[in-house]
């Protein structure tokens, strides 16, 4: 594509990755069964170690089917301004972590998002994401552009 204006992103260490990841609350998830994907929004907490996931569950959901069907996730973690963007892309398994108290829950994650069920039908659930691979981008502070000609 002629004239299109692009931004060079850069790759960022261990300790960057732990920076915006402590800012992030939100993420996509990605599930798969097959050759079938399924991708859905979340809060996400980051503790300074591990990337945890709230889902609200209840029986006989398709999210839940598709979590037991998933042999290795992906979890999108992103921001974007005007000035600075970033994305963290962690894949590895989801480990459905103990019972939280409510409070916990509260405190790390914002409000559950319900579409259509009640909420007597849905149960508050933690996992973990056991990283495999962890890589993040983003764009430096300058937040240089640059329009590029990809005939020349």
């Amino acid at each position: 594509m002629r004239n299109v204006e692009y931004v060079y992103t850069l790759g960022m260490d261990e300790a960057e990755v732990g920076e915006y990841l402590s800012r992030a609350e939100t993420g996509v998830l990605s599930l798969a069964d097959g050759g079938e994907a399924y991708g859905v929004p979340v809060h996400v907490h980051y503790d300074g170690d591990d990337v945890f996931v709230r889902l609200g569950e209840r029986e006989g959901s398709e999210k839940l089917e598709f979590l037991e069907a998933t042999t290795s996730a992906s979890l999108v973690v992103y921001g974007a301004g005007e000035s600075e963007s970033w994305s963290v892309l962690l894949r590895g398994d989801l480990v459905r972590e103990g019972e939280a108290s409510a409070t916990t829950i509260n405190e790390r994650f914002g409000p559950m998002r319900i579409f259509g069920e009640t909420v007597q039908d849905l149960d508050a659930a933690l996992y973990r994401f056991d990283a495999e691979s962890v890589t993040g981008r983003r764009t430096p502070l300058d937040g240089a552009t640059e329009v590029v000609d990809p005939e020349e």
